[in-house]
């Protein structure tokens, strides 16, 4: 379970004195806004350049409107970078794991036999219902991506399933498993930053999870029928040859696998399980690719660009290694940069106070809740952001009202875990991005929980099933009176 070793600043833990108006709030706020959809929506440029324009906007305002000072601001820059430290050496080590696991043939051998057993009608859902069990399992949606799911892509892309489609139907499992999961670092978190019991946590979101999730598969299970149909069987034999033809695809292949889920499922955190991974990939290439030590290793840092005599398998089996992650990395600190700007500014924190002060009743409470987990994902670049400000700043909210902290992990987790993968420039949107070698937007459409755990969310608040005190509270009972601030 994370440590919450830093706390974002509430309301009330920012100086008066430097505190935000909620007009000086949103200049920043707007700032980034702009700056993303014109640079990189419109100009079409990397989000390095918006980010770095919106970090530059929000460091003045701190320093010459709010009174920051340089150190403060710098503080507030390296606290949120230490937050995602994980994040940013996960992203090193999985560019090195999946390189060193096309080296090794895992990643071939689930290719090669995947396209033996799988079919285009039933590859969408069983890939979903696959990945749900996996992150279930480990607790780790973004093991499961960077592990399985280059894998899925490309047997996905043998049976003519175009490769977002495939990273949607990954995302969607990886990530309903993860939030029903004990192992789970943002499970975990949720239920520890709004004092709820981890299983009580579990329960209250499980049926939420379930639906969202069922319909994620019955629209892979539609999407299916017509995929895929027109692949020759000659097609799936040529590739499968030209993967016979270029690793060693005996039983051994599979030991990076092993070792990497066999230590995720004792318990074992993500980062020391995945450089497990990558580490008997180089061995399992030595060993049974025949490759030298000095090469195996020089595929972990510089990535492979294998010739197998069919473009399509050279085009899914290239990857970066080590070195190939700096484009990503880049952006997740930069992004993770500009959070913590904003968080140290006091902007979240007054964002997510004028939120609460315009809640009226449990319906507009739980749809706030999930609306704030949303936008401080996208402000923030961090899941576990997007997590403890609205947990802390509105813990005290629900209990006026007669909820339960269970209720309140709910929304929070419903509504921000999942959608972090969706933005370009979140810690989560990157990764995916990378592991999958699909940009953010195109997976998105297909990326179908992201969407439904949320309007599930609002949907049972709208009708007041699931919620303590649900009824109560439409009804005004208890209800805390309306402040000005």
């Amino acid at each position: 379970m994370p440590s919450l070793t830093l706390e974002p600043r509430t309301y009330e833990d920012v100086a008066p004195e430097r505190r935000p108006s909620l007009r000086q709030a949103l200049v920043p706020v707007l700032g980034v806004v702009l700056f993303l959809g014109v640079g990189s929506g419109y100009l079409q440029l990397d989000p390095h350049g918006p980010l770095l324009w919106s970090a530059v906007l929000t460091g003045l305002v701190g320093r010459y409107w709010l009174g920051f000072t340089w150190d403060d601001l710098y503080e507030g820059m390296a606290d949120s970078l230490l937050m995602g430290l994980q994040a940013i050496l996960i992203l090193f080590v999985i560019y090195a794991l999946i390189s060193t696991w096309v080296s090794a043939g895992t990643i071939p051998g689930l290719m090669y036999y995947g396209l033996s057993v799988l079919r285009p009608a039933v590859f969408l859902p069983a890939t979903a219902l696959l990945a749900f069990v996996v992150a279930f399992s480990i607790g780790s949606s973004w093991t499961t991506a960077g592990t399985l799911g280059v894998a899925f892509v490309g047997i996905g892309s043998g049976l003519g399933i175009a490769a977002p489609m495939t990273a949607g139907a990954v995302l969607s499992g990886a990530y309903a498993g993860d939030k029903q999961s004990p192992l789970s670092d943002t499970t975990n978190l949720a239920a520890a930053v709004t004092n709820t019991d981890l299983y009580d946590h579990i329960r209250a979101m499980r049926n939420g999870t379930l639906i969202a999730f069922g319909l994620s598969v019955a629209l892979y299970a539609v999407l299916g029928l017509g995929a895929g149909d027109a692949v020759a069987a000659g097609r799936i034999a040529e590739i499968q040859g030209a993967l016979a033809g270029t690793y060693d695809l005996s039983a051994l292949v599979f030991l990076p696998l092993v070792v990497t889920f066999g230590l995720a499922l004792a318990g074992y955190p993500a980062l020391p399980t995945l450089v497990a991974g990558a580490i008997a990939g180089t061995a399992t290439t030595s060993l049974v690719q025949g490759e030298s030590f000095t090469a195996a290793w020089g595929v972990f840092l510089e990535g492979t660009s294998p010739e197998t005599g069919v473009a399509l398998v050279n085009d899914l089996l290239a990857s970066g290694g080590v070195a190939g992650s700096a484009w990503t990395v880049s952006v997740v600190v930069a992004a993770l940069a500009l959070g913590g700007l904003l968080e140290r500014t006091g902007v979240l924190a007054v964002l997510a106070h004028h939120l609460a002060g315009a809640v009226r009743g449990t319906t507009g409470l739980v749809v706030g809740t999930g609306a704030s987990a949303i936008a401080v994902n996208v402000l923030s670049a961090q899941q576990y952001m997007s997590i403890v400000v609205p947990g802390m700043t509105l813990r005290n909210l629900y209990d006026e009202y007669g909820l339960e902290g269970e209720d309140l992990s709910r929304a929070i987790e419903s509504a921000g875990t999942p959608t972090g993968a969706l933005v370009p420039w979140h810690a989560g949107g990157v990764y995916m991005a990378g592991v999958f070698g699909v940009s953010t937007l195109s997976y998105a459409p297909f990326y179908f929980f992201a969407f439904l755990s949320p309007l599930v969310l609002f949907a049972t608040a709208l009708v007041g099933r699931g919620f303590s005190g649900s009824d109560a509270a439409r009804e005004g009972a208890n209800a805390p009176a309306a402040t000005d601030d």
